[in-house]
């Protein structure tokens, strides 16, 4: 029985003095500021995206998920290159079937060429 108060109080001093340390209770000067976790692999600005730059893409985690600013960013940057492949597939698709529409057709052999 004297062993167990032993070490219940043994249990209560050593987190009494790791409350102390966490809290600051001793003249230590307190823990900086963490810098705040970036992307550590953006996405390239010098070219367009690719496919496997969007699988790659890893966002930091932060206090209470993901950092706002960065996914944003990822967001806005897919929402730009999407749009401009749209349009350019729009404007391929017109010009092929202008180009279709003006090109004339083989004649096909009619029964007075004998074929």
């Amino acid at each position: 029985m004297l062993m167990f108060l032993f070490l219940v109080l043994a249990l209560a001093v050593v987190v009494g003095a790791v409350t102390l340390a966490v809290v600051g209770g001793g003249e230590s000067a307190p823990l900086p500021d963490a810098a705040p976790e970036r992307l550590q692999d953006p996405l390239p600005a010098d070219r367009p995206l690719h496919g496997t730059d969007v699988e790659s893409l890893r966002f930091p985690v932060a206090a209470r998920g993901y950092r706002m600013a960065d996914v944003d960013d990822a967001l806005s940057r897919l929402a730009a290159e999407l749009g401009e492949r749209d349009a350019r597939i729009a404007d391929l698709q017109s010009a092929l079937a202008g180009a279709r529409a003006v090109r004339p057709r083989p004649e096909e052999p009619g029964p007075e060429d004998g074929r």
